[in-house]
């Protein structure tokens, strides 16, 4: 990468913007309620082990919206324990109220910027995957910049993977997609579990989203990249 266009890519990922939309009663009401049950703290340093009471392969999923897919995967998974990191609350909310009405114990939130809590508050070589499940694709060119998937992102993922451990995004931008798929394959830490060298059939672990659903009605694409640690 020339200098030039090192000088377009600010130091830190600023991949989201903070518009915290219209709290609903009932996501105001698990904010209230069970803020402290289900929200890490950022500012402290916790030991996973201890948090979920047990040994398990740990998963972070980077900006969860509304955490349905997360909460069906926690429910369908027990015997992994997921930490959901997003920064709108209302979201947050949601995702608490299906936690809670549901009984789903293995989850755990932080409301805050995933770079900074994947880099100060997860140890290294110890997650068993992460998942990125339709980022904001910043489709206009000039924005490119702001997209996560990046050489330090893939480079902070190496990091904090376990061996074996994969990598998985989704997303139904194209463009995105094989932006994606070039900064990963220059990666010679990771391997493409793609058996075409490319994309991947969905997994069943990734539930399809209600926008998803729509989208393929549609005939809309949609890509997903699945990506190992050597």
């Amino acid at each position: 990468m020339s200098s030039s266009q090192n000088s377009l890519i600010p130091q830190r990922i600023r991949s989201f913007i903070r518009r915290q939309g219209r709290v609903t009663q009932g996501q105001q009401q698990a904010l209230d309620q069970h803020w402290d049950k289900y929200c890490l703290d950022p500012k402290a340093d916790y030991v996973f082990t201890q948090v979920f009471g047990r040994v398990a392969p740990l998963i972070v999923e980077i900006g969860f919206g509304n955490g349905e897919s997360l909460a069906k995967m926690a429910a369908a998974n027990p015997d992994s324990d997921y930490i959901g990191i997003e920064v709108h609350r209302p979201g947050v909310g949601h995702l608490m109220m299906l936690l809670d009405q549901q009984g789903i114990s293995n989850v755990r939130i932080f409301c805050h910027d995933a770079i900074e809590i994947i880099e100060q508050k997860i140890a290294d070589a110890s997650l068993a995957g992460v998942h990125l499940f339709f980022p904001d694709p910043w489709p206009k060119k000039k924005h490119h910049k702001r997209r996560i998937v990046r050489q330090s992102f893939v480079e902070l993922l190496v990091r904090k993977l376990e061996p074996d451990g994969y990598f998985h995004a989704a997303t139904d931008w194209q463009n995105y997609a094989e932006s994606m798929l070039t900064v990963l394959s220059v990666e010679p830490a990771l391997y493409n579990t793609s058996s075409t060298d490319d994309y991947c059939e969905r997994p069943e672990y990734r539930p399809l989203t209600k926008f998803e659903q729509r989208g393929i009605r549609l005939g809309h694409g949609v890509w997903d990249l699945i990506f190992r640690k050597r």
